[in-house]
């Protein structure tokens, strides 16, 4: 019995320090509703492109600022990222290997909200890449990036990280300059305002080429696995990493899609299981992280 009363006694504790949950509750159908506002079409999201709104928040930076020196120890604070990487190029090859008119010549990816570079540096690597553009605005992080990258020298030429946002990057003059994959992973649910930062990225994307990214659904498991649990009880995820009220909910996703210039989006649930790394399980999208891919129309040309 006394064995028990301090993991009952974290838990309390965590719970207490989770002061904010009741807000996010109450406010769950009107943040639906803003999160699931429709994109704009891809030409109309360039003309807006214009304006000054920044996805960017200053809180976020200080804290990825803060992770940036062990952020490529596969055992340090982005751990999670590492394990789960294997599975991003698996999703990325199922969602290209579903269109029957897949191009034959090397792919282009610009990589949004790029880290320490994980994700950019892979996909570098991979033999049918022809270049990778990757972009942050975490001085910090990038300064990691760039600095583990100098370390192979294969990836020169092939790989170029920008201090930038995807509001200050120029946006293509023309269809050649733009990409086959535009990548935005565990970035969605860290930005002010989804489905404008989503807009954004559009007039980037290639008609027929693709949008990939992962985030979380608003749930109360969610809540439960990445802050109560991964956060507060384990650490295995630095505090103040997550913020539940930015969640997006599948069929907010897909609703942010509809009519504007996209085909239906793919939708795979993903769970971490301990010891064994990152799984595709069906239908966990509703609950907890998922990855998703929406392939821009063929004939939805700027």
């Amino acid at each position: 019995m006394s064995s028990s009363r301090p993991a009952t006694a974290a838990l309390l504790r965590a719970l207490r320090r989770t002061t904010t949950l009741t807000a996010p509750l109450a406010t769950r159908h009107a943040s639906r509703a803003a999160a699931a506002t429709p994109l704009l079409r891809p030409a109309a999201a360039a003309a807006a492109c214009h304006s000054t709104f920044s996805s960017v928040s200053p809180d976020e930076v200080e804290h990825f600022n803060a992770l940036a020196a062990d952020w490529w120890d596969p055992h340090g604070s982005s751990r999670l990222l590492h394990l789960m990487n294997p599975l991003r190029h698996a999703f990325i090859r199922d969602c290209l290997a579903s269109q029957p008119d897949a191009p034959s010549t090397p792919a282009r990816f610009l990589d949004v909200g790029c880290g320490g570079g994980i994700f950019a540096e892979s996909a570098a690597r991979l033999p049918d890449t022809a270049a990778v553009t990757a972009i942050d605005p975490t001085p910090g992080v990038l300064a990691i990036a760039k600095g583990h990258a100098r370390r192979d020298p294969a990836l020169r030429g092939k790989l170029e990280y920008r201090a930038a946002t995807i509001e200050t990057l120029p946006v293509p003059a023309a269809a050649a300059d733009q990409y086959d994959v535009v990548s935005v992973f565990e970035v969605v649910e860290h930005v002010s305002s989804p489905a404008e930062f989503l807009a954004r990225c559009a007039p980037f994307v290639r008609p027929g080429g693709w949008l990939v990214g992962s985030t979380i659904a608003r749930t109360w498991v969610s809540w439960l696995t990445t802050n109560l649990i991964a956060e507060d009880l384990l650490g295995i995820v630095p505090k103040g990493t997550h913020d539940w009220r930015k969640y997006i909910d599948a069929d907010e996703l897909r609703a942010m899609f509809a009519g504007a210039g996209w085909e239906t989006p793919r939708v795979v649930g993903v769970v971490y299981v301990p010891g064994l790394g990152w799984r595709e399980v069906r239908g966990s999208e509703k609950v907890g992280n998922y990855f998703f891919g929406v392939r821009r129309a063929r004939n939805d040309v700027d």
